[in-house]
């Protein structure tokens, strides 16, 4: 299996997201955007402990103002 390099998300923070987490069903915190269409919404336990596959795989990454993802300083802005 061969792997693409992706660049790094463009990161966007907004005032509020309505979603509900598609792990656990608590406030979405993070929505991430997949390479070849559709978002992944994650509360902040789970935004925070799938960092790593968040950075490598999505294209845009919409967090929630005051929301500390650990993500934020290895994103493209």
């Amino acid at each position: 299996m061969t792997q693409t390099l992706l660049p790094p998300p463009r990161l966007e923070v907004v005032p509020a997201l309505p979603e509900r987490c598609d792990r656990c069903g608590a406030a979405a915190k993070l929505r991430m955007t997949l390479p070849h269409g559709g978002d992944l919404v994650f509360c902040g336990h789970h935004g925070n402990r799938h960092t790593d596959d968040i950075l490598r795989t999505a294209t845009r990454v919409v967090v929630e103002d005051g929301y500390e993802w650990w993500g934020a300083g290895r994103t493209a802005r």
